[in-house]
Order: C-alpha cells, then structure tokens, then sequence
C-alpha cells in the first residue's frame, strides 16, 4: 500500500553508504501541445522527509511554486531535459521522454551513484536505477523531481507560449485535451507547437476538406 507521505525508503540503503541519488521525472506526457520536460534531483544525504514534499499533482500551485525554490536550494544538484513537440512527433512520446529523462541527468553538475525513475520503464546509460511505479508518491526524490518538471513546463506554457498563441489559451489548459483546448482548435486549427502524432484526427479532417476544395 502506498503511502501518502513521500519517503526516504529507497534512498535511506545509499544514503547511509555516503552515496547519492537522483530522483527523476517528468511532467508533460499527456498534453495535446508543447514539450516533455523531465527533472532530476539529488537531495542531500539524511534530507527531511517531512517537509510536505509530495507527488507535484497533490500539491496547489502555490505550494508547488514554494517548494520549487526550497528544492534548487537545497539541492546537491538538479537537472532539467526538455524536448519539444516536434522531436516528440519524431520518436514517439514513450522515445521523447526517456530523451528528456536522460538530457536532466546529463545536466547534473554532480554525477550520482545511483538512480530512482518514476515508471516502469526506462534506457539504462551507464549508471545503476531503479524504476518505480507511482515513483512520485513513494520517493522523496523523484517527488522533489516531479515538482521542478511540473512548474517549469507550466512556466513554460504559461509565459512563453501563451504569449506567442494568445489565441490558445495555454496559460490555462498547459497544453492538455481539456474542452477549452478542443474548441480553440477546432477554431483556429492547430499550431506551431502541437503535436502532429496526438492529433491525426484532426489532421486528417482538414486534408480531407482541402482535396474537397
């Protein structure tokens, strides 16, 4: 049974050995628009537990945005990959996040001993991991990690691309197939940073009205 707390109970064996972990994840699988972006985190060793520190999806936005300064704070290290819509389009979303998953660790300035991976899946590249499954909401540092790639991809959709699509309104969907996002583009089509493989009904209704015209 999983806890509702995040814990050290994966990391606690390399901790007590001096060794340090990476905690990672990503937030942005799902969306119909935008990048994956994917974050890892090496916390010190004997971190606070109890802080509140949670899987991002539990905690406000406020409390995500709180936690996101502590975190790169009091990090060892932390790493961000983000790959866009159009490599995502490219190599698939399952591709594009084990990308991401690997570009986070690669930027780490502290190289880790070891890995803990949200999921069940993951490209092993020379250092020893674990996945887990619900990752987030078992591990302490793949909660951290899943807090830096939930805010950063929201700034992004946020700021950037909300201002360059007004239109769109991602400021308030981030990209995801909510009913707000569906009407935007049924009235404006699809954009620059949609993504083509998540919308090829879309696609193929709009070629089959132009070999109509």
């Amino acid at each position: 049974m999983v806890k509702s707390q995040p814990d050290d109970r994966y990391e606690a064996e390399f901790w007590k050995k001096g060794k340090l972990v990476a905690g990672i994840d990503e937030a942005g699988r799902g969306p119909l628009a935008g990048p994956v972006v994917a974050a890892s985190v090496i916390l010190p060793l004997n971190f606070r537990t109890e802080l509140g520190i949670n899987d991002s999806k539990k905690l406000t936005s406020k409390v995500r945005n709180d936690f996101f300064e502590y975190i790169k704070n009091v990090a060892v290290s932390w790493g961000i990959g983000i790959v866009d819509n159009n490599k995502i389009d490219e190599i698939n979303i399952l591709q594009a996040t084990q990308l991401a998953m690997k570009l986070a660790v690669e930027n780490l300035t502290v190289k880790p001993d070891y890995l803990l991976i949200d999921g069940n899946y993951f490209k092993e590249f020379g250092i020893p991991y674990k996945t887990i499954i619900k990752g987030d909401a078992i591990s302490v540092s793949i909660s951290a990690a899943s807090i830096l790639a939930k805010v950063i991809r929201d700034r992004i959709m946020e700021i950037s691309e909300a201002q360059k699509y007004p239109q769109y309104y991602f400021e308030k969907h981030k990209g995801y197939g909510t009913k707000l996002h569906y009407e935007c583009i049924d009235k404006f089509g699809i954009c620059e940073i949609h993504r083509r493989s998540f919308l090829k009904n879309y696609i193929e209704s709009d070629l089959k009205l132009f070999d109509k015209q």
